[in-house]
């Protein structure tokens, strides 16, 4: 007598093969989550910055196309059209609110040049000394350290009670103590805004520099600077030939962001000088924040700071590429 067994066949929409599971209604696929996860965990930083930069960016745009004064302040949707009105009004140089944007252009440039210098050069040099060991270097390296570490509104309050006129202590030791001045000088005012502009911009930002080459440094090999010294080369040969090329890409990278600090730098100039920045201390940031929140024309202010995100874009881009294509020569 031959027994059968009935076997059931399995539910229509169900796998039945081997090491298969139960799959939901929206199934995904491993291939699909396995890839899908890197994105995925980036959504919410693509989310502030679409928040906190992008909307903000585009907004701005559509204002330096409408007449936006004080009277549209409350609708400032509604404001009219201009076009490019407000761009016509900030690059005619001849007229008063082109030339003085083209002077503020250009002490920023001046000022960004010479702050981002003498930044490179100050920082290099400390890296370089502070690579041999002796007693005291970690303490030396901290001290270093201090002005970046500070918090910036504190630290420029400060400078801007050391440069006053009557009891700063720049005036002291220089006129009362060293005597190098015939009479006090006013440093937050005039020709003189610009130098105490420079001198503390480069004081906190220098140990930037400093922190980044001093980390570079730290993977050149020490015997590279062994076998020249036993070769016969200097230090100035060493720095030269094995430094500074072992240097090269940081340098690169180091020296862009400086200069996009810089150039845009509004906090340092404000607390320095106020809402109203002398003429040679005049950045082109201030400049855009007393065109938009100090004369209420918040549509040439956009324009203004359209045009100069177009010129950090094309100088960033032109840098990228020249120092790019100089790598794949050397290389």
């Amino acid at each position: 007598m031959t027994t059968t067994v009935d076997r059931q066949a399995p539910p229509a929409g169900r796998d039945s093969g081997p090491g298969r599971g139960r799959r939901g209604l929206f199934h995904i696929p491993e291939r699909v989550r396995r890839g899908g996860l890197p994105y995925l965990l980036l959504l919410p930083a693509l989310f502030f910055e679409l928040i906190v930069h992008v909307i903000p960016m585009v907004l701005g745009v559509v204002m330096s196309f409408k007449e936006l004064t004080q009277l549209y302040i409350r609708h400032w949707w509604g404001a009219p059209w201009t076009g490019a009105g407000n761009y016509r009004v900030a690059v005619r140089f001849d007229a008063p609110i082109g030339r003085a944007l083209l002077d503020s252009f250009l002490v920023t440039c001046a000022f960004t040049v010479l702050a981002v210098g003498l930044c490179w050069l100050l920082g290099t040099t400390a890296a370089i000394l502070m690579q041999d060991r002796f007693r005291g270097r970690g303490v030396l390296r901290a001290v270093f350290l201090t002005p970046y570490a500070l918090p910036l509104y504190a630290s420029v309050i400060v400078w801007a009670f050391m440069f006053q006129h009557d009891n700063g202590l720049v005036n002291h030791v220089l006129h009362d103590q060293l005597g190098v001045t015939g009479k006090p000088s006013f440093w937050l005012i005039g020709d003189n805004s610009f130098f105490s502009l420079l001198v503390v911009s480069v004081w906190r930002n220098w140990p930037f520099a400093f922190l980044c080459v001093m980390a570079g440094l730290q993977n050149v090999p020490r015997e590279l600077y062994e076998a020249s010294a036993i070769d016969g080369a200097g230090i100035w040969q060493q720095i030269r030939l094995i430094t500074m090329p072992s240097l090269r890409s940081i340098n690169q990278v180091l020296v862009l962001v400086l200069f996009l600090w810089t150039f845009n730098d509004f906090a340092t100039p404000y607390v320095l000088f106020g809402r109203s920045a002398p003429a040679a201390g005049d950045l082109i940031s201030v400049h855009i924040y007393s065109a938009s929140f100090v004369t209420w024309n918040f549509g040439a202010g956009s324009a203004m700071s359209v045009l100069m995100l177009l010129f950090l874009s094309l100088v960033t881009a032109g840098y990228l590429l020249v120092t790019n294509r100089t790598r794949r020569n050397r290389a």
